[in-house]
């Protein structure tokens, strides 16, 4: 089947949290659309979607190419009389192959970890070097540390910037050009061609898609004022143009007619990609690691251990002789061998040893914790371990609900720690099993309806009362969120509201294209992951600016 004879290789989503604006399945139907065999997406500063991405293209049939826009010092930019560096520039990296994925891991990590509260995420030129194999580098265009020397009048540091590069990347690094009809690029894409061609460095054009059509582009801008804290109104603020926009091959082509090398080099780039993420099955730290026991048999006998315990003062054994006792008994140690049986042929000693470890820890220090809820109240070896605190037998709960072997999947248990000291016991597993192995899981919080209405108002200067009268006309029920179109094909008041006001019209129509977008990021209030290496070789890092 024939394809076109461009692909974007340098997408924002709305991964790009409060800039880009496009979501993973409508960037697959556009892709399908064109015709185009690859793209690649290379979010701001992180990879939060690489994996969604991934499994889309897959589906999609469209070759995902797994990149990122990253931050990077200028090394030729000196601090300014008060010692304060400049604002850091963009590089493209695109990853190759598994190896170039796992260095995107590494440097994105390193961006956010080594960042204080204070600083935007970034990197030297340093850690390019110590992570540079399996990586494909675009310069960046006008916003990449080459363009920025170049827009300086500092050409013959340009010059050297782009040769500490090509040190690094070699074959693998392209100078980019880019024709959005900014001033900008029109005035340094000469000195990029002269650059590019002076030492044989391959060129490649990229347009730079935050959102799909051009009817996208006033609401994106809205967007931007609501990252900014600006008003639309505004003439001094960040702007994009409409051809920020995810264009066809067909209009690249004409761009760029008279550079079709350019084009070209976007094939050549897809072909020279080859990585998918893939789903990773658990991965969890061997809890017995250098005690001279399996986990297996460790099990075993902490399970037996409890559970003589349990029934040493469980008010369900009331026989006061040996053999009344041992009839009693008889179902719970029947019903523990069973389950050790199960959760060893399933191999998942070691999730109840580190969950029973956790939760003992918290006990033996004070820390509340629920008896425990949902399908893992069920199993014995759980109540044996003090995972939970209700005895199956007497509820008559089932171990089948938990854990079967005909349906292969992780136990959960549903465990609650108090609020206040639930960070004593995130703290005690981070000591325990490596601070670079445990990590708390991030959230994404999305513009739901009521939200987008007032920060749509808020920038385009519409009267706060205004505003949240008509946020107030969107129902809001936590257990069932109403949609905007939902609440005004529901509210007539609302209908009304846009019919007679042309600003709240306007309002409206930005809101309605931005719902649903993120907006900003967070940490999990209690979500934690505890792997068996560090988690930068699995997972990009990323470092909540409002949390240690």
């Amino acid at each position: 089947m024939a394809h076109a004879n461009f692909v974007h290789l340098r997408v924002n989503t709305a991964y790009s949290l409060s800039e880009g604006a496009i979501h993973i399945p409508d960037l697959m139907k556009q892709c399908q659309g064109f015709a185009m065999p690859a793209v690649a997406v290379t979010d701001t500063n992180n990879m939060f979607g690489a994996l969604e991405f991934s499994e889309y293209a897959k589906n999609a049939g469209v070759q995902p190419i797994v990149g990122v826009s990253l931050a990077v010092a200028n090394p030729y930019i000196l601090p300014d009389r008060h010692g304060k560096q400049s604002a850091p520039d963009t590089l493209v990296l695109l990853a190759k192959n598994d190896v170039g994925y796992r260095n995107l891991m590494k440097i994105v990590s390193r961006a956010h970890l080594n960042a204080d509260a204070h600083d935007q995420p970034q990197v030297d030129v340093e850690a390019l070097k110590a992570h540079s194999q399996g990586i494909i580098c675009l310069t960046g265009g006008v916003s990449g540390p080459v363009g920025h020397l170049l827009l300086d009048g500092q050409n013959d540091k340009a010059e050297k910037m782009l040769l500490d590069l090509a040190a690094i990347y070699r074959d693998c690094l392209y100078v980019e050009i880019q024709r959005h009809d900014m001033a900008d690029e029109k005035s340094t894409e000469e000195g990029f061609l002269d650059l590019a061609f002076k030492h044989n460095i391959a060129i490649v054009a990229t347009n730079q898609p935050y959102f799909i059509k051009r009817d996208m582009y006033e609401a994106h801008d809205a967007l931007l004022c609501m990252a900014d804290g600006a008003f639309v109104a505004q003439d001094d603020r960040r702007k994009v143009t409409p051809d920020h926009r995810f264009k066809s091959a067909e209009e690249m082509e004409r761009l760029f007619a008279n550079l079709p090398e350019a084009i070209a080099n976007t094939l050549v780039i897809a072909e020279r990609c080859a990585h998918k993420v893939e789903v990773i099955d658990p991965l969890l730290p061997i809890f017995t690691k250098g005690q001279g026991i399996s986990e297996s048999d460790l099990l075993r006998d902490q399970a037996e251990v409890g559970l003589r315990s349990r029934l040493d003062i469980s008010d369900q054994i009331t026989a006061t002789d040996a053999k009344g006792r041992a009839e009693q008994e008889k179902p719970y140690w029947d019903r523990l061998k069973f389950e050790i049986d199960v959760i060893i042929q399933m191999g998942f000693p070691g999730y109840f040893l580190i969950v029973a470890d956790f939760i003992k820890w918290s006990k033996n220090n004070d820390i509340p914790v629920g008896p425990g809820r949902g399908s893992g109240a069920g199993s014995v070896v759980a109540w044996a371990l003090l995972i939970t605190d209700l005895d199956p037998l007497r509820f008559s709960l089932l171990f089948e609900r938990f854990l079967n072997p005909e349906r292969v999947s992780m136990p959960d248990f549903d465990i609650d720690f108090c609020q206040d000291k639930r960070e004593l016991v995130i703290k005690y597993v981070q000591n325990k099993y490596g601070h670079d192995h445990v990590a708390q899981i991030i959230t994404f919080g999305k513009l739901q309806a009521r939200a987008v209405v007032k920060a749509c108002g808020r920038v385009m200067q519409q009267p706060y009362p205004v505003s949240d009268r008509l946020s107030k006309l969107i129902p809001n029920d936590p257990g069932n969120m109403m949609t905007l179109q939902e609440a005004i094909n529901s509210e007539q008041r609302l209908r009304d509201e846009i019919r007679d006001d042309e600003l709240t019209a306007a309002v409206i129509d930005r809101a309605l294209k931005l719902e649903g977008l993120f907006a900003h990021s967070s940490t999990h209030a209690a979500g934690v992951v505890i792997g068996d290496r560090p988690l930068d070789e699995l997972v990009p890092l990323y470092r909540d600016p409002k949390s240690d």
